[in-house]
Parts: structure tokens; sequence; C-alpha cells
């Protein structure tokens, strides 16, 4: 019986990479009765062709469907679409859940002029100081970054995650030109990008295995609780401990350590209406919690 990672699912098929070797295999029939479905990025026992056992998963992601994720490279454009403060955050607190780390890229930073770059640049500092990585460069694609990029990969298993069109194959393309990844352009008409990318897959990039996945233009999964929110915001778990009460939930409780960073600049306003609109959305889904 061999151990391996699954490279790439498609039409019932799944490749396993094994000791650097590649093996095509079906799941097992009893798999559909058991309801197991094997994704991408699940460590699995095969043998003779099929699969037999499904390892646990440390994490899966839905959008993109990959399992045992340790990092995400959230592709997030400048410009062509308009940079979403509101959708980077939607991403970054799903991953802090899942305990995937986070890589911020900006995109299309070249499209800007000088006063756009100073503001995406104003923003990009703001997430390092929250603690992600963040890439952002008058160059989207300098050889600098992205050998320091391809350097906090290595040994990973990576998913590309952002908006449709931000980028991600581009990006992909340059770190491994050989690749040739379809790429799409930017729909003028609707201002969204047109998805170009049709299968999930694991590529061999660099010393790292990174998902190509399909994009998407929003990020909706709010299941966690309006008190599991607050510890998604890496900069709200650290001052929490500040706060008056235990449990604040820093939107109207008095001497609340966070709504005080917020007013002296040290919490980016951004994020904090951003956690805001989140609390509100957890709170509607469950009618018997009271504000």
């Amino acid at each position: 019986m061999k151990t391996g990672t699954i490279q790439q699912s498609l039409s019932g098929f799944y490749d396993v990479i094994s000791d650097g070797e590649l093996f095509r295999t079906r799941g097992r029939g009893n798999f559909r009765k058991r309801k197991i479905k094997p994704i991408v990025g699940d460590h699995v026992e095969f043998e003779d062709g099929y699969l037999l056992k499904v390892l646990p998963r440390e994490n899966s992601l839905v959008r993109p469907p990959v399992a045992n994720v340790d990092a995400a490279v959230v592709v997030t454009a400048a410009t062509q679409p308009v940079f979403s403060p509101n959708l980077l955050d939607r991403q970054l607190i799903a991953l802090e859940r899942q305990g995937i780390t986070p890589v911020i890229y900006f995109s299309k930073t070249d499209l800007l002029d000088h006063d756009g770059y100073e503001q995406i640049e104003q923003i990009a500092a703001g997430y390092r100081e929250v603690g992600y990585h963040v890439f952002c460069a008058p160059q989207p694609f300098e050889q600098d970054q992205l050998t320091q990029l391809q350097g906090l990969l290595d040994g990973k298993i990576v998913t590309m995650m952002g908006q449709t069109g931000a980028g991600k194959s581009t990006l992909l393309n340059h770190l491994v030109p050989d690749l040739d990844l379809a790429t799409g352009e930017i729909s003028q008409a609707l201002k969204r990008g047109r998805h170009t990318t049709r299968k999930v897959s694991l590529l061999n990039v660099a010393g790292a295995l990174i998902a190509d996945t399909p994009g998407f233009s929003s990020y909706e999964t709010f299941d966690m609780t309006v008190e599991e929110l607050p510890g998604l915001f890496p900069e709200m778990r650290r001052l929490a401990p500040q706060c008056k009460f235990r449990g604040c939930l820093h939107i109207k409780e008095p001497h609340c350590a966070v709504k005080d960073a917020v007013e002296n600049g040290i919490i980016m306003k951004s994020r904090y209406d951003d956690y805001l609109q989140f609390h509100e959305l957890i709170a509607n889904q469950k009618p018997n919690y009271k504000k």
C-alpha cells in the first residue's frame, strides 16, 4: 500500500503524487455510499489504481476545494477590477478560521498612477502592521519579489485565491514561465473577469504544490459565531485582553481597547468597518441572538 497526495481530480479520476511519481487512481465503490468525496490536497492510501482511504484533513476549503493547505496567496488586484478591502477581509477571516497562513499579493500595481500607487502602498502597510505577509511593488512581477514569494512557499501546499481577473494565473506564469496557463482579459462591459481556470490541480512550482483554481467574485461563507469573529482579526485578538469586559465584542461595550485603537489610528478603520458588517451578517443568520 502506498501513501500520497491528490494532485488533480478530474472526471472521477484522481492523480496522486507519491515519492516523486504520479499515479492515476479511482475511488473505491463504497466511497459514495459512505459520502466520502476526495479532493485535491487530500493525503491518501492507494493500491492497484484505487484509493483505499482518505486520511484525516488538517483543513479544507470550499472555494477552491483544496485540503491540507499550509498557505494561501490572496492575489488582490490594485485596479481592474477595483480594489475591494471588504472582499480581501472576507478571504482573510476564512483563512484564519482554517488555520491557513495568508499571503497578500497585490497585482496590477503597474496600471496605477503615482497617487494611486501611494494609496495602495499605504493600504499594504496597514495589512503588514496587522501581521500579514504582503507583497506590493510598483512592478508586480519584479524578480526580487517573485524570489521572496518562492522562498516563503517552498515545501508547502498552497492555494491561489482572489477575485476573478485579479491575476492568479498570470502570477503563476511569472513564477514558472513554461506553465503557460490561460489568462483572460477583463470584460469591459461587465467590469468582471471571465473565468479562465476550469479545474483544480496542484502545480509543482519551485518546490511548492500550488493550486491554480477558478476565481470568484464574492466570498459569502460566514459559518462562525459572533463570539468567534473577533478572534479572526489578529489585531483585535491581540488587544482583547486589554478590554474591560471578557468576551468584549468591540461594538457597544465601554472601555474597549479595540475601539480606542480604531480612534487612535492603530487599527485600520476599513478593517473595523468590515468587522461590524460581518458581525451584522452573522447576527442576522441567528434569529435567537440578541444584540
